[in-house]
């Protein structure tokens, strides 16, 4: 689920596009493995989405009241949007979808299995923070996008709702019982450690996508540039704990 606040985002540079992030798909789309990476990032981006609706579907089971369980229900109806974007381009670019999304299937399920919330606040604590990692992760890279994809990567990682919601619940329950936010602290400290791991463990493990990564497709993008992106993701962080009320 994509969970960024406009105050959350990672600042990216304000320079005018160059190379392929000054081109259209149907330009960009002529480069065999500028087109992989593209499919690549689409699918990952359509099973995280796919994976989001159904977790906030088993969050709304643990929900404390009704109102919690439909302002769940809500946000997963527009977590299920976001994958049917993603999963109609696929289609439109002569793509199969399911095709797209299964390399990437084994390292999420894998990443949710070791991040399993054992109550309803962690559930919020890994929503607002843990996806918010791969939301950061994605915005980096749609800078380098040619222009088509850049805007509906852009938009399916527009928040649902959740931050703000999982703000307020998490600093409630902090505030009634103020031993929670220890606990809640680390759970969002392994997160962070898991979701860094496994994005690079992503990118490692698909050469298109770890080529525009490092300036082999996308122009500016060198391994230098990497780290500072992941500094500003650290950054980000940073702040969304403070929001929750949590030390970093």
């Amino acid at each position: 689920m994509r969970l960024m606040t406009s105050s959350d985002k990672p600042e990216n540079d304000s320079a005018a596009p160059t190379g392929v992030a000054a081109q259209d798909w149907a330009q960009a789309s002529a480069d065999p493995q500028y087109r992989a990476a593209v499919v690549d990032l689409l699918g990952a981006l359509a099973y995280g989405e796919l994976a989001a609706f159904e977790r906030l579907a088993e969050d709304a089971k643990l929900a404390p009241t009704l109102a919690d369980k439909a302002e769940l229900a809500k946000m997963a109806s527009a977590e299920f949007h976001h994958f049917e974007r993603l999963r109609n381009r696929l289609t439109e670019i002569g793509e199969e979808p399911t095709a797209a999304m299964d390399p990437f299937v084994a390292a999420l399920d894998g990443f949710h299995k070791q991040t399993a919330p054992s109550d309803w606040l962690e559930g919020l604590v890994k929503a607002y923070v843990g996806d918010s990692i791969a939301s950061d992760f994605y915005r980096e890279v749609a800078a380098r996008l040619d222009s088509d994809t850049r805007e509906l990567v852009l938009a399916v990682l527009d928040d649902t709702g959740h931050a703000e919601f999982a703000v307020e619940k998490v600093r409630a329950a902090i505030d009634a019982d103020p031993r929670v936010g220890g606990r809640l602290a680390l759970w969002a400290r392994r997160l962070m450690g898991e979701a860094l791991s496994q994005s690079q463990r992503v990118v490692a493990d698909r050469d298109a996508l770890s080529t525009m990564l490092v300036g082999g497709v996308a122009a500016g993008f060198d391994l230098a540039e990497v780290g500072r992106m992941f500094s500003r993701i650290t950054e980000a962080h940073t702040k969304r704990m403070a929001a929750l009320g949590l030390a970093a």
